[in-house]
């Protein structure tokens, strides 16, 4: 009976120790997925953030006040728009192939 009685205590200190460490374990985990969690919000966030900056940024007046201010350009007018003929265009490939330009 001492034999049986040695054995069922081990048997159940070693399953107390397994169910300690399963809960270890649980509790980690659940940590580690509300971390997960945690980070998943504020890189939302931060995304949010972003492209509304994003948006800001390419707003129509503020790419044509760097156009103009940035890359010296100006809106179009018939005073200075220039017309190419067909004879023109073939004029400069001529001279672009001569060069052994594409």
């Amino acid at each position: 009976m001492t034999r049986i009685s040695a054995l069922l205590l081990v048997a159940v200190m070693l399953s107390a120790l397994y169910l300690v460490k399963t809960q270890y374990e649980s509790r980690r985990l659940y940590t580690e997925l509300d971390r997960a969690k945690a980070q998943a919000q504020r890189l939302e966030t931060e995304y949010d953030r972003l492209d509304v900056e994003r948006g800001a940024q390419a707003t129509p007046l503020r790419v044509e006040k760097l156009a103009r201010e940035q890359l010296h350009m100006r809106t179009i007018s018939p005073a200075i728009t220039q017309y190419a003929s067909p004879d023109t265009a073939m004029v400069g490939e001529a001279t672009a192939s001569a060069k052994g330009q594409p």
